[in-house]
């Protein structure tokens, strides 16, 4: 059960990071041993705001993101 726990919290993981890499992020600049990104403020704000607030004061459509990584592995809790 841990390693099947550990293996969707990898996969959830790693879908944000490519959500973040592919939609947030845009490569200013580039040179051998370092990359320069810059995040869209409206990206900074919302993410900044979701990380301040308390679950049950999120609104409805952010419950859902969280929502949808426990469903993830509710199926191996529920057993």
């Amino acid at each position: 059960m841990f390693e099947r726990l550990a293996d969707i919290e990898h996969q959830r993981w790693s879908d944000w990071q490519k959500y973040i890499m592919a939609e947030s992020f845009k490569v200013v600049s580039r040179s051998d041993d370092l990359i320069h990104l810059t995040i869209p403020t409206e990206y900074w704000e919302n993410w900044n705001k979701q990380i301040k607030t308390d679950y049950k004061d999120l609104s409805e459509k952010e419950k859902d993101s969280d929502r949808d990584q426990v469903m993830r592995y509710w199926k191996l809790i529920n057993r």
